[in-house]
């Protein structure tokens, strides 16, 4: 915990500097660098204020601020991973007892790395006599892909008005907020169509796509799609006609691995250090059940064997929430496998968009095509993804179910898996049924995306999270109906304070982790 609290005060002297933007260039201006009329023509003055959006949607580094804007909240309420370490003597987010130092790191690297550098790619762009739109279109792609994270952990946001000195410090509905998100990807998607053989991103690009123009116009349909089906429960309206138009795009969707969306910033998966190097993550007990239960071959690329020889190198999860005195007691279960030994971060997969198509043909969107076969598509690509053998015989197994989980310790954590679902797809179920199936094999194939994966379990319900066994909210948070969102952050309350005041009454609820967000419906899907 010292650890972290170290990084907290280095983050928040960070924070203060980069905030203080009135005199930005002129700081920042070295008398002996190269002169800006040369950097222009390099379109250098544009491409690099990419890199820290890049950076910064999913943090790659350092490792300490990825822990806190993803590790921590997202990765752990999405049911992907449990820390065995005890921090602030267990009183900590796991047990629902939230830790604003810590949950303020999501907000600060988007209004920190993110939205100030759209910015400047829009002013630079814009000043020029020959303005080169492709980089203000591929800015708002990444902007959208960050933005929507951020909405989705805390609601109401600043975006429409963020560009304006006088209009910055105000928040958008996160209805708002979705419907401007869709307008920017439109935008982006028609605006590259006619830039598609423009070279002049691939120096900036740190994604695997190398500036290509085309997979970004997939990709930015694909993110539509996700979004569209964000909120089908409150607007099934705008989530159908968004969808549709994903569909129907001539930008294509994400296909194959080699469209998916990775980025290579040059440093480590921040999950390989935090689990290899500080042992802080481990295996949760819903991977352990569902994996197990499904003999999935993915465990052993997700995850390694336990390292304590009473368990005899099975794969050995842990339940969040629960009482943990020790990090000994629970550090040896099973690290983060060779997922995140490549260096890369993944945005986006294939085989998630594939789960999108499959959940489309479930509600009847036009051109979405057949469910069942968008279903075994994205568990064939997921499985192709991580070189694992043996899809054919996973999709026709129709007896396989997620297994109880045990605790190795102790017993008064063991829990029964709530859901037979099985894993061949049963067409004749009811629409419930077969989307308990679609998101639980995509819950499976995101992995290590958390956030993504926490976002889709509270839309839907699935897969079947365990809850806490300690909840230390003090009935903020209830146990059953779990964490919804995480409260405005300290610096916004202290220094935005009256436009704070106004974003909580667009939540519809009190500024704490048991309020739904605006598309987070409670009851059935359908």
């Amino acid at each position: 915990m010292n650890k972290i609290l170290k990084y907290i005060i280095a983050s928040i002297i960070i924070v203060s500097y980069t905030g203080c933007t009135d005199d930005f260039e002129k700081i920042n201006t070295d008398p002996n660098s190269i002169p800006e009329r040369s950097l222009e023509q390099m379109n250098n003055d544009i491409g690099a204020p990419f890199t820290p959006m890049f950076l910064n949607v999913i943090n790659i580094t350092p490792a300490w601020n990825y822990q806190l804007q993803q590790g921590l909240m997202g990765d752990v309420y999405s049911g992907y991973m449990t820390p065995p370490t005890p921090f602030a003597g267990n009183i900590n987010n796991m047990t629902y007892s939230l830790v604003d130092g810590w949950n303020e790191f999501p907000w600060n690297d988007a209004y920190n790395n993110v939205m100030p550098f759209a910015l400047k790619i829009k002013t630079i762009v814009n000043e020029r006599s020959t303005p080169p739109t492709e980089f203000i279109h591929l800015a708002n792609i990444i902007k959208v892909s960050a933005m929507h994270r951020v909405s989705d952990i805390y609601g109401p946001i600043r975006y429409t008005k963020f560009d304006d000195f006088a209009t910055t410090g105000q928040y958008d509905s996160q209805e708002l907020a979705y419907n401007t998100f869709f307008n920017d990807l439109k935008t982006a998607i028609d605006g590259l169509k006619e830039l598609e053989s423009s070279l002049l991103f691939k120096p900036f690009d740190l994604s695997l796509y190398k500036g290509d123009i085309s997979k970004w116009r997939k990709y930015a349909n694909s993110l539509r799609l996700r979004l569209a089906m964000r909120v089908v429960k409150v607007d099934p309206v705008l989530a159908r006609t968004q969808g549709e138009l994903a569909l129907a795009s001539d930008a294509g969707l994400l296909e194959s691995n080699s469209d998916d969306m990775k980025i290579n910033g040059g440093f480590p998966n921040p999950i390989f250090e935090i689990s290899s190097s500080w042992g802080d993550i481990r295996m949760s007990a819903e991977m352990e059940s569902i994996l197990e239960g499904y003999n999935d071959g993915r465990k052993k690329t997700y995850f390694e064997p336990a390292k304590d020889k009473a368990l005899n190198g099975a794969y050995k999860g842990i339940r969040m929430g629960i009482d943990i005195t020790a990090k000994t007691q629970y550090e040896p279960h099973s690290a983060i496998g060779k997922v995140v030994s490549q260096g890369t971060v993944q945005w986006m997969s294939a085989a998630e968009v594939w789960f999108l198509k499959a959940e489309a043909a479930l509600r009847g969107w036009t051109g979405a095509g057949n469910a069942k076969e968008h279903y075994e598509k994205g568990i064939k690509t997921s499985f192709s993804q991580h070189n694992i053998d043996g899809s054919a015989a996973y999709l026709v197994d129709n007896t396989s179910t997620p297994k109880d989980y045990v605790d190795a310790i102790n017993p008064a954590n063991n829990i029964a898996y709530p859901s037979d679902v099985k894993i061949a797809y049963n067409a004749a179920g009811t629409n419930e049924e077969q989307l308990e199936q679609i998101i639980t094999q995509k819950w499976i194939a995101m992995f290590p995306e958390g956030q993504e994966a926490w976002s889709e379990f509270r839309r839907t319900g699935y897969p079947r999270i365990f809850p806490v066994v300690i909840n230390n909210s003090g009935g903020k948070i209830d146990t059953n109906i779990q964490i919804r969102r995480i409260n405005f952050t300290t610096g916004e309350k202290n220094t935005n304070t009256a436009n704070v005041q106004k974003a909580i009454t667009l939540l519809g609820g009190l500024d704490n982790g048991g309020t739904r967000l605006w598309w987070d419906i409670p009851g059935g899907n359908f």
